[in-house]
């Protein structure tokens, strides 16, 4: 069993940070003191100062999604990032502060720009987001030396990115796939296109998601569109003209980051638009497979979420430390196990064949060539054109 810290200081602090954020699958399910929670600013807002000075190996503030951690319901802890604090004597506050990237940005876009202390020293953006941090230079790059896991394990799908050719600005953390999700016990026929979501039954019962980016590219796949290619705003238009249709009409209920997982749980979501490992977490809290979720026939879109740091961080070395922990592949089938996205950590599958022999096998984690065949890499936006299309989807949200 791993130890819990036994610095005393560090121990009060996770236990108050846990305290503050409470159960987070009681957070998730949309309880009324949760969603008091959710709308509170940022616990960042309150957290002290990171880097060295505190006597101990200083301290790293981390921003993250939620579901993706490896969680113990039953101490209130992240046996993870117990084990890294205590073996490296590095404080981390732990944030579950990213629910959609745009709204996430927002909160902390005039620091950014004013390379200003944002309350992280690290963030787990999707590249889609990140390659515009990057092209304002707000982040700071890494050193690649002092991360010898990373440069040995870091598989061959994330290894290189259009924007960030030999990953010195970005370090992939979790991949995983945009897909489809049906509630198997209220609508047991299933759905396995995008456009079976528009069929009569469902009215007011489906949600898209608010990355455009991933709600959109599910659209074009159908609609016959090489994602990854030289396409443009006439398909962008003809993809946004559908989502703009079955909002308009009721049809679609909702559109949300990381909280559409409480309109699947309390049911006024029968199907929909989701990423892949929440539905696995929401299965496994539930005890049986509720809800099932489908790579379409004609293709899910991939995305990737990497680990970055700001320009106004303190905690350089400590980053270093905690990123290249996780990407030991013991500490990632661990982490894979809990959060059941693709892990970039190339050994994880081995590990994972020690710790839980069916999950190696699951082609969510560790696709195998039948699924990789389905999957697409949506190709990156220039900076003009994240701006117009942002804008026309804020639209069609009523935004």
């Amino acid at each position: 069993m791993l130890r819990q810290p036994s610095d005393p200081i560090v121990r009060d602090l996770v236990n108050r940070a846990r305290a503050a954020q409470m159960n987070r699958r009681q957070l998730l399910r949309g309880t009324s003191l949760g969603a008091a929670l959710l709308g509170m600013g940022s616990l960042a807002a309150c957290a002290g100062p990171s880097g060295p000075g505190d006597g101990s190996g200083g301290t790293v503030r981390w921003a993250n999604w939620t579901y993706y951690l490896d969680y113990d319901d039953e101490t209130g802890s992240w046996p993870s990032l117990d084990a890294f604090m205590e073996q490296s004597n590095i404080r981390v506050e732990y944030f579950e502060d990213i629910d959609d990237n745009k709204t996430f940005i927002a909160k902390i876009k005039d620091q950014l720009k004013l390379q200003q202390d944002i309350g992280y020293d690290v963030i787990v953006p999707s590249d889609t987001t990140l390659v515009r941090l990057l092209e304002q230079d707000q982040l700071t790059e890494f050193d690649r030396s002092l991360m010898p896991n990373v440069d040995a394990q870091m598989i061959d799908m994330v290894q290189h990115a259009s924007f960030d050719q030999d990953r010195s600005w970005s370090i992939p953390y979790q991949a995983g796939m945009t897909g489809l999700v049906y509630n198997t016990q209220l609508y047991p026929k299933g759905v396995r296109e995008v456009s079976d979501l528009w069929a009569p039954d469902l009215k007011g019962k489906v949600n898209l998601l608010t990355e455009q980016d991933d709600t959109l590219a599910l659209i074009m796949l159908e609609q016959g569109v090489d994602i990854e290619g030289d396409w443009g705003d006439d398909e962008f238009e003809a993809a946004l003209a559908v989502a703009a249709k079955h909002i308009d009409s009721g049809q679609v209920a909702t559109v949300k980051g990381n909280s559409y997982t409480q309109d699947l749980e309390q049911e006024t979501v029968w199907a929909g638009m989701a990423w892949s490992g929440d539905i696995a977490i929401l299965n496994e809290d539930a005890g049986e497979e509720i809800w099932k979720f489908v790579v379409p026939d004609s293709g899910a879109s991939v995305f990737v979420d990497s680990f970055c740091m700001p320009t106004a961080t303190a905690a350089f070395e400590q980053v270093h430390q905690l990123i290249d922990y996780y990407y030991e592949p013991e500490v990632a089938a661990q982490v894979a196990e809990y959060v059941q996205y693709v892990t970039p950590v190339a050994g994880a599958q081995d590990a994972m064949a020690q710790l839980n022999p069916e999950l190696a096998e699951n082609p969510l984690i560790f696709p195998d060539e039948e699924m990789s065949k389905r999957i697409f890499d949506m190709r990156s936006l220039t900076a003009e054109e994240d701006n117009r299309y942002s804008q026309a989807y804020q639209r069609i949200l009523g935004n």
